[in-house]
This record gives structure tokens, C-alpha cells and sequence, in this order.
């Protein structure tokens, strides 16, 4: 399982992989500090924090754990986010799709819809996995119901996982996908973004 760079393109949105050309428009769609609430990384307030966050995420790249997107609204132009994969296994063909977050003006419109679409289909019908997971803070109930909406399976919580940068301790809810479950998965997601 060989995971690199690479562009997914759908209807509504292009993931392409991020670098420090993004750190303007990435800066310009973050302006709301809900979107950092559950985040490890803390609030964002400037376009060097912006550039710190993407240089370590090409950091993580580099290292082979992690493959960053950034996010771009194709009816718009405009970057409306990131995600990624990250916890990268080769090895054992699974991976994680996370780090994501959006600005204000693009949630709950789809653009979320399609790109997990995109990252599932990319890791297993391209990549070959076996398994995706996907976690979140127990606290994001919007998070928590948008996961569930895809059809991933819950399976449980980590207590005491992390430790935001405010000191919150986190508790990380895990939810999977596995091969066996992508063509019902694939076939639900399609039909909500034919709606």
C-alpha cells in the first residue's frame, strides 16, 4: 500500500494535496474559533499559526504517517478547508481520515459528503485497504452525527485519549469502515449526493 500525493476531484470539490500556497486562503476560511474547539492544535488567529499548522502537517507527510488535502469548493474557487489521512498502515492496509475541519461558510452543505466519498473510495478501491477509522472528540455531537450519517460503525471510546492544547482532557470516540462494508457504504453516499 503505497499512499501519495495525489488529487481526487468530485462535483463540488477537488482534494488536493496541501502546501504552503494554501496557507493565505486556508487563514482567510478559519476565522471561527468553533472551528478549533475539539481540534489538537488550538485556535488558529493568524496566517503565521496557519503556516506553522500546514508546516507541520507537511512535517507528518514527510514522515509517512499522515497525507494532507486541502480542501477547494469547486463552484466557488475557494479553499474551504483541509483533511487528511493520517495514523498511516501500510502493513496492515488501514489508515485514518481526519484533521478535517471546515469554515463556517461550508458546513453542512455537502462538501463534507463528498469528500469523505472521495478519501474512502480512494483508499479502498485505489490503496486496497482493509480498514478506515475515523475518531472525534466526544463533545462534537455534530461530528459524532455526520460520522454515523456515512454509515461508519462506532466502536467505542478512548477515555482520557489526548490532551488538547488547553489542557481538556479528551475522550475520542473510534469509528470504522472495513472493505467488506464499502460497496453498501459507496452506494449510500452516492445517493445522498445525487439529492
Amino acid at each position: 500500500m503505497r499512499v501519495e500525493p495525489v488529487t481526487l476531484t468530485g462535483k463540488t470539490v477537488r482534494l488536493e494535496p496541501l502546501s504552503e500556497s494554501h496557507v493565505p486562503g486556508l487563514f482567510q476560511v478559519c476565522q471561527n474559533s468553533d472551528i478549533w474547539k475539539y481540534m489538537l492544535y488550538g485556535n488558529v488567529t493568524s496566517q503565521e499559526k496557519m503556516s506553522e499548522w500546514v508546516k507541520d502537517m507537511l512535517a507528518r507527510q514527510a514522515q509517512g504517517t499522515d497525507l494532507p488535502f486541502a480542501v477547494i469548493h469547486l463552484p466557488s474557487g475557494q479553499i474551504a478547508g483541509a483533511t487528511r489521512y493520517l495514523d498511516i498502515r501500510p502493513s496492515h492496509r488501514g489508515l485514518e481520515i481526519g484533521g478535517t475541519w471546515y469554515g463556517t461558510a461550508f458546513q453542512r452543505t455537502g462538501v463534507n459528503t463528498e469528500c469523505k466519498y472521495l478519501l474512502l473510495r480512494h483508499a479502498f478501491e485505489t490503496l486496497g485497504c482493509i480498514r478506515v477509522q475515523i475518531k472525534t472528540d466526544l463533545r462534537n455531537q455534530r461530528s459524532i452525527t455526520a460520522i454515523e450519517r456515512i454509515g461508519a460503525t462506532r466502536e467505542g471510546v478512548l477515555r482520557n485519549h489526548m490532551v488538547l492544547e488547553d489542557g481538556t482532557f479528551r475522550h475520542s470516540v473510534y469509528f470504522s469502515v472495513i472493505d467488506s462494508e464499502w460497496p453498501a457504504i459507496k452506494a449510500k453516499l452516492e445517493e445522498m449526493m445525487s439529492r
